[in-house]
């Protein structure tokens, strides 16, 4: 699996983005917060990149639309972004999240072509909570090997943003 840095340079490059095609509240999953929105450059190819982005918020909160400059910005530079909801604490515990998030990136996965896109370029990309979710999604097999998926197989790459990757305790020194 190839880390595509340029997909995190695109996100912080937030310069003006161009138009782009927003599909919102589509549903991969029954519950409340199994909705996610799709961005798409205004004219995608067959080759068309496609990022599943996942947002953090530590696990409690967090909403889509609060990511809609991400959206915009990577579509507007050619890669068709989706940004699902999942479910968070009080509501899931640990790992609920984590197979909100696996099914979503099925969703992606089984959809891209239909958007566009190449289901064979699909990365992840998440931020904060979220980089700790993807970075799960695409480093322990089992939780997309729940949808029928697996890392190595069906993912392009992986970019963790600002994400929590060790939890030792507090004042614990290696």
């Amino acid at each position: 699996m190839n880390v595509l840095v340029s997909l995190g340079v695109a996100i912080l490059a937030l310069s003006s983005p161009g138009a782009v095609t927003v599909k919102h509240d589509l549903t991969y999953a029954s519950e409340d917060r199994g909705h996610f929105d799709v961005y798409a450059p205004p004219r995608p190819s067959p080759r068309t990149p496609v990022a599943v982005f996942l947002y953090g918020g530590s696990w409690q909160s967090g909403d889509k639309a609060l990511y809609r400059f991400v959206g915009r910005s990577l579509a507007s530079r050619g890669i068709i972004t989706v940004i699902p909801d999942y479910r968070v604490y009080p509501e899931v515990r640990y790992p609920a999240f984590l197979r909100d998030n696996a099914r979503a990136v099925a969703f992606a996965k089984q959809h891209a072509a239909e958007w566009g896109g190449d289901p064979g370029r699909l990365f992840l990309i998440g931020h904060s909570a979220g980089a700790y979710n993807a970075a799960m999604l695409a480093l322990d097999r089992r939780w997309l090997g729940e949808v029928g998926l697996d890392p190595r197989r069906d993912l392009a790459g992986f970019v963790g943003l600002a994400g929590p990757y060790d939890f030792l305790p507090c004042g614990m020194r290696r």
